[in-house]
């Protein structure tokens, strides 16, 4: 049995309330965690952080539904605000290393990360303006403009942001203030934040910490570059034409597998909305690897959501037909094609597993 102050135990303890619903017996496991000795750090880090991660794979896996999910989200949100808000604890340090902002991407909505990441980095000293969920790149620019930062770090757990990121990381530096990167959408070992100019990438929390202290050099003023300077293979126009077709390529591929599942013409508005946003996820999946030109990028999407849609009894080789589907009206685009065919043989080599019920949207 763990004991109630080991990390295993604090963690148990935690995901109980959360999974509850309790907000209260929430904030309770963590305060008195830190009555009994335990560092803020190890609480955000090592406790909170793990948790937050599991609501994610329940959701995953089927074993929560949307609503609880956002319900745990909120809950382990306020249990880190009871952290912050929290009389001075022993050892916490008057903000002298220095001044940092920290947002997300615009169009991010998952804030949690990049909360943990300025609540550790205000607990090490810095003095942190930490900006939230999805930071238009404009406002980012104009609050650098107004406050003396020393570096920005931008969150992402999506990778469809990165076009987006690649923007506001090429604004950032040609006022002359360095980009640390993080989350998710930037690679497990940074590679997109590599290829997007990012001056550094840091895997979690800690690492960012140590990243600031080792310091980051201004990059010298210029003017805002091209994504084609970066990313050369953009001349193709291929992502470019994606996005712009990106509505008529979903709707032409829901009515033709239609016509070849005749079944789908019985879907009810809920099903033919959701089936819709898969299709629609798919093809920004698509032209976000046509951006970065990483056919891994959209193989691990699709083999992530056929693990999803098995979890849910709905069967994955339907996504094998929408890929062929799009092939066909993107076979003008040579690097498109390729990334489809590519997630059509990573779907293949997944192993088969039995799927009861029909073959409809549950």
């Amino acid at each position: 049995m763990n004991h109630p102050t080991t990390t295993a135990g604090l963690q148990g303890r935690l995901w109980e309330a959360v999974a509850e619903g309790d907000e209260y017996a929430a904030v309770g496991v963590v305060q008195q965690a830190l009555d009994a000795g335990v560092d803020d750090e190890a609480l955000l880090l090592d406790v909170i952080a793990p948790v937050q991660e599991r609501v994610g794979t329940e959701w995953a896996a089927n074993r929560i539904t949307v609503a609880q999910e956002h319900a745990a989200t909120a809950i382990n949100e306020r249990v880190v605000a009871s952290l912050a808000h929290r009389r001075p604890a022993p050892g916490r340090r008057t903000p002298d290393k220095g001044r940092v902002t920290v947002g997300c991407i615009d169009g991010e909505w998952h804030a949690f990360p990049a909360r943990l990441v300025a609540e550790v980095l205000s607990l090490r000293g810095w003095r942190v303006d930490y900006l939230g969920a999805q930071t238009p790149t404009p406002h980012l620019v104009a609050h650098l403009h107004h406050t003396s930062t020393d570096a920005v770090l931008l969150s992402g757990s999506l990778p469809t942001h990165l076009p987006t990121a690649h923007g506001a990381i090429t604004a950032c530096q040609a006022i002359g203030v360095p980009v640390l990167t993080g989350g998710r959408a930037f690679g497990p070992d940074g590679r997109h934040a590599r290829a997007l100019g990012a001056d550094r990438w840091a895997a979690d929390a800690r690492g960012a910490a140590a990243v600031l202290e080792a310091g980051i050099p201004r990059p010298r003023l210029a003017g805002i570059r091209q994504a084609a300077e970066d990313l050369p293979h953009l001349a193709d126009q291929e992502y470019t034409m994606v996005v712009r077709s990106r509505g008529q390529l979903v709707k032409q591929t829901l009515v033709d597998l239609e016509n070849r599942y005749p079944a789908m013409r019985g879907y009810d508005d809920s099903q033919r909305e959701r089936t819709a946003e898969d299709l629609a996820h798919i093809v920004d999946f698509l032209a976000t690897a046509l951006y970065l030109d990483d056919a891994e990028l959209f193989t691990t999407f699709l083999t992530w959501t056929a693990d999803i849609l098995q979890a849910r009894n709905v069967p994955a080789h339907s996504m094998v037909t929408g890929l062929d589907i799009l092939a066909g009206q993107l076979r003008d685009f040579p690097r498109t094609v390729g990334l489809l065919h590519a997630g059509v043989d990573a779907l293949r080599a997944q192993p088969n597993r039995p799927v009861p019920g029909p073959e409809t949207r549950a």
